[in-house]
């Protein structure tokens, strides 16, 4: 009796320890990232995988790679990758981790807290070289009479084939250019006035030996001779008249101001003196009042005539 009662409590001991624990690891075993694959335009290489969900939980990847040195000569070793450690994004830039147009394996885990997942690998090795190329953006302008082109900065393995030719209906003989890199201006050629140049363009990538199609077709013509002579006559006859002008209006305004601000009165002829100052001394007191009388009565009047004679 008293080793089945010990047996039972040995199994409900047994029960309730592992049964949690079992819970537990089925609860945080986390599976691997599916799905890898690499996704690359214009040697830009991204690594996607779709996402390990755990509700109210935010998961983690770490990505390592292998290259073909690795894989052979260092024991199947695997690299952490330069910027996808512990991120929380179910993709990775591996742009800076190939280096070489070789055969390229990549594997990721999931983390969470303490517990990882296994390695997920790719199904097929990814080489550079199978990058997608799209034709170049590209800008063609006229400085006068030279054409230029612009190219977008596509990065360092980036050069571009410029073809260009002068329309014309008789023959349109074709020129080529390389341009070894883009985000600066470059002259083509100078034109001819008043003809139309067209330019197409292919990127070129030398270290997986391959180009995207051309580009297309822009077209612009260069300025006549006739309209030039005709902006430069016009630009000249302005100019002329601003040098002549100038001078006149700015001496037409200071004569404006002189006779505005400070006006020139002369003396009306009832002031003036005409006879001696001996005569004036002598001149009695009954004579001079009269005198006095008429000067003020005159003055304002031959005053305000001199006013209006000076103002015209």
């Amino acid at each position: 009796m008293v080793l089945k009662e010990a047996s039972a409590n040995l199994v409900v001991w047994l029960l309730c320890t592992w049964i949690p624990t079992l819970l537990a690891d089925e609860a945080v075993n986390l599976p691997a990232p599916p799905d890898l694959s690499v996704h690359s335009t214009n040697m830009k290489h991204i690594l996607t995988w779709s996402p390990v969900t755990v509700p109210g939980e935010t998961v983690n990847y770490s990505v390592e790679y292998q290259g073909e040195y690795e894989r052979y000569y260092t024991s199947s070793i695997w690299i952490p990758s330069s910027w996808c450690s512990s991120i929380s994004i179910p993709e990775c830039n591996v742009t800076d981790d190939i280096t070489a147009t070789v055969a390229y394996n990549f594997r990721v885990k999931a983390t969470l807290g303490t517990q990882s997942s296994s390695w997920s690998t790719l199904k097929e090795l990814f080489n550079r070289n199978s990058t997608v190329l799209t034709s170049p953006r590209m800008k063609i302008s006229k400085d006068g009479y030279h054409l230029i082109v612009e190219f977008e900065d596509m990065g360092p393995y980036f050069e571009f084939n410029v073809t260009y030719w002068k329309k014309s209906p008789k023959s349109q003989k074709e020129l080529y250019k390389i341009v070894r890199e883009g985000g600066s201006l470059v002259h083509l050629e100078t034109m001819e006035a008043g003809a139309e140049y067209c330019v197409k363009a292919q990127t070129v990538v030398e270290v997986i030996e391959r180009s995207s199609a051309f580009s297309q077709v822009e077209c612009i013509r260069a300025q006549d001779e006739s309209s030039l002579l005709t902006i430069i006559l016009v630009s000249s006859a302005v100019f002329i008249l601003f040098l002549v002008g100038l001078p006149l209006f700015i001496w037409k305004m200071s004569q404006l101001l002189r006779y505005s601000c400070c006006p020139v009165v002369v003396l009306p002829d009832t002031l003036k003196i005409t006879d001696s100052p001996q005569k004036l001394i002598s001149c009695r007191k009954e004579d001079i009042e009269p005198c006095d009388i008429v000067a003020r009565v005159i003055y304002p009047e031959e005053l305000f005539r001199s006013w209006i004679q000076e103002a015209l």
